[in-house]
């Protein structure tokens, strides 16, 4: 806040929707450079009364905005002050369309367009310096697991943690074709990223097999030869459904791994983090998965005033909502993440208007057409499910279906429970599918 100009700037920022006056931003610049009342008045032609009254109600409206007394004595170190904490505090907001982010993979750390889920946060922050944690992260596709995980990841790294993110479709399906290259694949990346020669063949023995020689590599490698806790987090860990195989072997390792901290102290500085798409389903006996013990956690949808946070962020005026149009939009999409930000991704950028997005929503000219053909897809291959989810999309209530089935399409983020019967996820599913499952 060097000049006149930036100190004005700063301060519209916590005045809004008020503004300062003309004869308010008068009196502010010249006290800003240290004139009196008369002096003001003898350069402007006011009067030196009526500008301490100006003066007056400037004061009084900043000390409001910023709880704590402003005079004109004090009122730049004040000032000062509170917006340098503004600063530090304050989430960036875009500052014309160009700043808009088109939503496609992970919102960036430093992103205007990142909504927080506090609650969750704040859950995985206190369990990661937890020692032998183990975090699992589950939601459907697109609901921000990854952004998600990176912020949980950075917050990690701030408390002293070695962290490794890890995303398993990075696998080549030749990997993924043998347990044994699976986890020496596995551990290399690991020595990669924490910038470690791999020395795999130190610790690999075919003899005693290839799960106890990647467990000896963590342990006796990785783990104790560090004085600062690794994080690991597993990123799309439902790609590996598709390899059953790996995923009976690999997913019970994890939790091996968790539970030996009750046994070892080294595996008390490992801190393991599982992240899964539940639009994927591979049984495992419940003595071995990993996703029923530790600190489970489900990414919750946006409320209604997270999504006019948002939209306040794509800088569209919803405040007042006089035309209803949160009202409007959650109605059709619910408070999907991904959903309501194509959405106002391109309200901002004027490319579709209101009532055209919610006229071509549910057909194939809208804008969750690719959205909403990939669950077409899944739908059509299990002909039991999609005949399971016709039954709710067509009933004017909610209905009560075989549990299997209402669970994996819960799990798909396509039904919502309301007891132990289920509703459509959103609108916007009971329109589209209506007339395409047969």
């Amino acid at each position: 806040m060097d000049t006149i100009d930036d100190a004005l700037a700063a301060i519209e920022t916590f005045l809004k929707p008020k503004y300062l006056g003309a004869v308010q931003e008068l009196v502010f610049r010249q006290c800003w450079l240290g004139m009196s009342y008369e002096e003001i008045a003898e350069r402007s032609g006011y009067d030196a009364d009526y500008l301490r009254g100006v003066g007056a109600r400037l004061w009084q409206t900043l000390s409001d905005a910023v709880g704590e007394r402003i005079t004109k004595n004090n009122f730049r170190s004040v000032l000062r002050q509170h917006i340098v904490q503004i600063q530090k505090s304050e989430i960036p907001m875009p500052s014309s369309l160009k700043d808009l982010e088109f939503p496609d993979g992970p919102v960036p750390l430093d992103s205007a367009f990142y909504i927080e889920h506090p609650f969750i946060a704040s859950q995985a922050c206190q369990a990661i310096v937890r020692p032998g944690a183990l975090i699992h992260v589950k939601a459907p596709q697109r609901m921000g697991k990854t952004s998600w995980l990176i912020r949980l990841l950075q917050e990690a790294e701030t408390q002293g943690l070695r962290t490794v993110r890890l995303n398993l479709r990075q696998a080549d399906s030749s990997v993924l074709n043998s347990l044994d290259k699976f986890l020496r694949w596995f551990c290399a990346n690991l020595a990669n990223q924490l910038q470690l020669e791999p020395l795999l063949d130190n610790y690999w023995d075919l003899d005693l097999g290839s799960k106890v020689s990647c467990t000896d590599y963590i342990q006796h490698y990785l783990l104790a030869n560090h004085p600062n806790p690794l994080a690991i987090a597993l990123d799309e860990t439902s790609y590996l459904f598709e390899y059953p195989d790996i995923a009976k072997e690999f997913l019970p390792l994890l939790r091996f791994w968790h539970e030996e901290a009750n046994n070892l102290a080294t595996w008390q500085n490992l801190r393991l983090i599982v992240v899964y798409a539940t639009d994927s389903y591979i049984p495992l006996n419940i003595n071995q998965s990993p996703f029923n013990v530790g600190l489970a956690l489900k990414l919750p949808e946006f409320s209604p005033s997270q999504v006019l946070d948002l939209a306040q962020r794509h800088g569209l005026d919803w405040q007042n909502q006089s035309d209803g149009e949160l009202a409007a939009l959650m109605e059709i999409v619910g408070g999907h993440p991904y959903l309501i930000r194509l959405a106002l991704y391109y309200l901002s950028t004027k490319r579709v208007f209101f009532a055209q997005l919610l006229q071509e929503a549910p057909t194939q000219a809208g804008l969750y057409s690719d959205h909403l053909q990939s669950y077409l897809v899944i739908l059509q291959q299990y002909p039991d499910l999609s005949a399971a989810f016709r039954q709710v999309i067509i009933a004017d209530v909610p209905v009560r279906l075989e549990t299997i089935a209402a669970y994996k399409l819960s799990r798909m983020g396509l039904v919502k429970f309301l007891g132990d019967e289920v509703v459509p996820g959103c609108e916007l599913y009971r329109l589209y599918f209506r007339d395409r499952l047969v």
